[in-house]
């Protein structure tokens, strides 16, 4: 649309004058939506690869090869329906959902396949073994639709993104339950049978896998007799994850965004002309040449703008200089690294402050800077001595940089005062002084010139030269109301120079200043917010603390976390007390949400990520996808139950038959992560949220998955060995009925 209006303007413009894009914003975006496409591909065919190492047959991976595009096709249609959009966060959330729907169609196609191997015929094998399974994917479903279902009523910048991926990835759970309980069983009946010959990479495969399984058998029986040695492993598990928690670095986005751009924000003197301010610039884009006339150098352009944009645009003390960067493909090095590289040649331009910033994948606030926060106090003179002291404290800081506040008495300003006495004397009266000076030095439109219907204003003002001086006053006559002379203001008006704060402002109808910082190094937002918290607690203890901008998101997220995921454990178990008609057992299931946890905090700290938005929303989803290895163990336990088995016999049993759907399912989640973290090496757009996402998901689908394996059946041994079965209920009404 907007090439289409361009063209059109083009076409009116005079010869030699041309519109065209100096910078758009939707590269970004393009590029990092092409990223997801290829993750979701590649994720499609590493699922299905791990499908067929585990069951042999190249029949059985076209049961989930068909449910997963039915479903993500299902998905783009429900994003349609909710009047969503496709953007990088719905299509990490497709991503997401590979590993998901990928679930119940394994799930399903191996408990068919397994008849088939006992004997059975497809047709029998695909009734026997979708009814065997039948509990364990509704209740998976229902539990991730109700982890999901508090981020729907999130607020603020992480509610938004919450809400699109919890809609998407519901959207696709729906689905993908539906394709598996209909689609897989109806294919796996007509696809399915016994294959005799297998490929030699296959049959290694099944070896190791063997040998894997007899070792998890015999490790089993070890500790399953071990209660005691498991529960105080627990302790430690919640204990230090806990402490993980605390010391993860924590920031409202991802780490070292890279946009394929970093903007040089400059400021000179308050009193600076809009000429000095183009020199300085200039001076700082002058440094800049060489690096964009490098050929090694990866720069496309440099865009300078005088003044800036935004709340810069309104004073002509302030520019911009947009350095855009070739594209990811094309440089090894990211815009981090580029900018560390130049920043040496911007900051060290006399006469100016200038820093370069590169922006944020998600555009959270209009303030430059990620560190934002207001003093609220009596008046402007305490404000302005506690100010003092705290950016003293701030600027020891070395993770803190460009410190600055909204309230500075550097503004200079010219006080007129008029002798009221003198100007009476000679018959000058003050509203006569004061239109000459506001004629003169400010201007006034006195008329207007009409020619070839085009009108133009005619104002009246002295010359720039005489309007910068304050000299000039002598040369400004004003006619006396008595004599009728000409009388000099030099002789009735003195004036004074001082500085004056550029503006007065106030925060919920208290006087207030602002801090803002930029940060420096490794040092996070969550980092910055506690430090200048304590400094100001320190020298301005009866201050207000507010905060704005990121610096706000930020506070609110991780509020909203510790809410989200209580809310998301709740919600789960609730629905899955419902679902077993029991309490205990919900218990033993969600016991796998801390080992999660803690696998998603080890690896964000192992890849130098954050806790931040995208790792949240991983986190919260792993509440969901974890609990499925411990729901598949329970759920076959109590069917083993019902037909007379021990609970201890159950539990082996169940844990040794549900061994090979486990490692398939953790496998292909695992594996789906894989294009989200090595296709993070070296730049590229929207790495870093897929990083976060990734990291997060893998290590905690890595260490649950085999910590599950031991947790959940010595949990279920010692909290369900006294519970009744499951068909309690129905053998009692039998009973009853049959009086």
């Amino acid at each position: 649309m907007l090439e289409k209006k361009i063209k059109e303007v083009n076409r009116t413009l005079p010869d030699g004058l041309k519109l065209s894009v100096s910078f758009d914003r939707a590269t970004y975006i393009k590029e990092a939506i092409q990223m997801c496409y290829q993750s979701i591909i590649l994720a499609l065919i590493l699922v299905v690869g791990i499908i067929y190492l585990f069951l042999g047959n190249i029949r059985a991976t076209i049961v989930p090869a068909v449910t997963l595009p039915v479903s993500l096709i299902g998905a783009c249609l429900g994003l349609w329906i909710f009047g969503l959009t496709i953007n990088v966060f719905t299509l990490l959330a497709v991503i997401l959902s590979v590993a998901i729907v990928t679930d119940d169609s394994v799930v399903m196609t191996e408990s068919i396949y397994h008849r088939v191997e006992q004997g059975d015929t497809p047709l029998a094998a695909a009734a026997t073994g979708s009814r065997n399974v039948i509990f364990a994917i509704i209740s998976t479903s229902i539990i991730l639709l109700a982890t999901f279902a508090p981020l729907l009523f999130i607020g603020g910048i992480s509610g938004t993104l919450f809400r699109e991926m919890a809609i998407t990835l519901s959207i696709t759970i729906v689905i993908s339950t539906f394709t598996a309980l209909s689609i897989a069983p109806m294919l796996g009946s007509k696809l399915l049978n016994k294959k005799k010959s297998k490929s030699k990479i296959v049959l290694k495969f099944e070896r190791l896998f063997d040998s894997f399984g007899n070792f998890y058998f015999e490790t089993l029986n070890y500790w399953i007799k071990k209660p005691k040695v498991i529960i105080w492993f627990m302790v430690f598990v919640v204990a230090f994850a806990t402490f993980l928690f605390k010391i993860t670095p924590k920031t409202l986005l991802e780490r070292d965004p890279d946009r394929g751009v970093y903007l040089v924000f400059g400021k000179t003197d308050e009193s600076s002309s809009f000429e000095y301010t183009v020199d300085k610039a200039e001076k700082v884009e002058k440094r800049l040449l060489p690096l964009l006339q490098d050929e090694k150098e990866p720069y496309q352009k440099l865009i300078m703008r005088v003044p800036g944009f935004g709340r810069s645009s309104q004073s002509y003390n302030s520019f911009i200089i947009i350095a855009l960067l070739d594209n990811w493909s094309d440089r090894k090095d990211s815009a981090q690294k580029i900018v560390r590289k130049a920043i040496g040649k911007i900051v060290t331009v006399p006469g100016t402050m200038a820093f370069p910033l590169t922006p944020n994948s998600v555009r959270v606030s209009n303030y430059q800077k990620p560190v934002v926060v207001t003093m609220t106090g009596p008046n402007y003179d305490s404000l302005y001595k506690w100010q003092n002291s705290v950016m003293k404290e701030l600027r020891k800081n070395k993770g803190l940089a460009d410190i600055t506040s909204d309230y500075s008495k550097n503004k200079p300003e010219v006080q007129l005062v008029i002798d009221e006495n003198k100007a009476k004397d000679l018959g000058l009266s003050i509203q006569a002084i004061g239109k000459s000076i506001e004629t003169l030095f400010s201007g006034k439109t006195v008329t207007t010139l009409n020619e070839d219907g085009k009108e133009y204003p005619i104002i009246l003002q002295a010359d720039l030269k005489d309007r910068r001086k304050t000299t000039s006053l002598t040369k400004v006559f004003v006619r006396s109301e008595t004599t009728g002379k000409l009388i000099s203001l030099a002789n009735v008006v003195s004036f004074e120079e001082k500085g004056s704060p550029k503006l007065l402002t106030r925060y919920q109808r208290s006087k207030s200043v602002t801090l803002t910082a930029r940060l420096v190094g490794g040092y996070t937002l969550n980092e910055a917010l506690n430090f200048i918290e304590k400094t100001i607690d320190d020298k301005a203890p009866t201050a207000g603390i507010f905060y704005k901008g990121k610096s706000l998101d930020l506070k609110e997220a991780s509020s909203e976390l510790l809410v989200i995921f209580a809310l998301a454990l709740v919600s789960a178990y609730l629905v899955m007390a419902g679902t077993f008609n029991a309490w205990r057992q919900p218990f033993v299931v969600m016991l796998t949400v801390p080992l999660a946890a803690l696998g998603g905090l080890i690896f964000i700290l192992l890849f130098n990520s954050t806790i931040n938005i995208f790792s949240q929303i991983a986190l919260i989803v792993l509440i969901g996808i974890a609990t499925k290895n411990s729901i598949l163990i329970v759920d076959w336990a109590n069917q083993l139950r019902v037909k007379g088995k021990s609970v201890e016999n159950a539990i082996v049993e169940s844990c040794l038959r549900r061994f090979r759907p486990i490692m398939m399912t953790s496998l292909s989640t695992l594996i789906a992560m894989i294009p989200l973290i090595v296709g993070n090496i070296g730049p590229g757009a929207g790495e870093g949220i897929r990083l976060a996402v990734g990291c997060t998901i893998f290590g905690g689908m890595l260490i649950s998955t085999f910590l599950t394996l031991f947790t959940t059946p010595v949990f279920y041994l010692l909290l369900c060995k006294n519970s009744k079965r499951m068909d309690q209920v129905d053998i009692q009404l039998g009973k009853e009925f049959s009086k």
